[in-house]
């Protein structure tokens, strides 16, 4: 978990520049949405690497932002399984181990929503944004991802991109004590946290819970990526395969990835 940093891919071709290009225009609007002033934005130029900003959000800023941020986030997996999990049924073949990575981190963003739930209520204005949102877009990636899988999981990637830079800037917070509550020793997580996480004793922190969280998004992050660089028709989930390559009988990784792992190191 400590080795998880902000990393952003380069757009190599027209599709990932427009994902990364779309996943900026979801960003501007989000930090609109949950009232982010000037300055506290970080270095636009390093938007997704840049973690220091003149003025550092409120406890409430991050709930409203983790909130907003993995109810969306939840979307992306549960469409592509099930988009996946037809195609099988109609070809009458197998998914080659696509289908149960991508509803299991759906499922895994959904706890983390479930987590942050346990710490704040969201007013009717925030549940009416979020509803609105959801519907514009799951419909939106469900069309998407009929005509170009590979496009639609950059864009996830770019999206978890985000999510890890969004949790690294608020570990550093912490660490700086401008987060006084979170900060606090005697600050206790929801029980969820600690089952879902098998917390260890003496790690029940916020930070900690955050870190376990930006952990998760690195392995979206480099999951997406990677599924991006492969052929959705043919090509199995590397990181559910037994399979040869020169990493040997190791599977590959996908959390020290942050960039995924190219078509030609997971297939051999």
């Amino acid at each position: 978990m400590l080795k998880v940093q902000p990393a952003h891919r380069e757009p190599k071709t027209v599709g990932d520049w427009c994902a990364w290009k779309l996943v900026r225009f979801c960003r501007f609007w989000m930090d609109l949405a949950i009232g982010l002033r000037s300055d506290q934005q970080v270095d636009k130029k390093n938007p997704t690497t840049a973690v220091e900003a003149s003025k550092p959000l409120t406890e409430a800023q991050w709930l409203v932002r983790f909130v907003f941020l993995e109810s969306i986030a939840g979307v992306p997996g549960m469409v592509a399984g099930m988009l996946r999990h037809l195609r099988s049924l109609r070809r009458m073949k197998r998914d080659n181990g696509w289908i149960e990575t991508l509803l299991e981190e759906s499922y895994n963003e959904r706890m983390h929503l479930l987590t942050f739930m346990k710490m704040c209520e969201p007013g009717w204005f925030m549940k009416t944004m979020i509803m609105g949102a959801q519907g514009v877009f799951f419909n939106a990636l469900f069309f998407s991802y009929l005509i170009s899988p590979k496009i639609c999981h950059r864009f996830v990637g770019y999206l978890e991109e985000e999510a890890v830079h969004t949790y690294t800037r608020c570990i550093h917070e912490i660490d700086q004590g401008l987060l006084k509550k979170w900060s606090s020793k005697d600050f206790k997580i929801p029980d969820l946290a600690v089952q879902y996480w098998n917390m260890p004793e003496g790690k029940r922190t916020m930070k900690d819970l955050i870190m376990y969280i930006r952990a998760d998004e690195a392995v979206h992050r480099g999951v997406n990526h990677t599924l991006s660089n492969l052929s959705y028709k043919e090509d199995p989930n590397p990181f559910v395969s037994d399979y040869k390559t020169e990493m040997n009988v190791h599977k590959p990784k996908a959390v020290l990835k942050p960039t995924g792992y190219e078509r030609e190191e997971v297939i051999g």
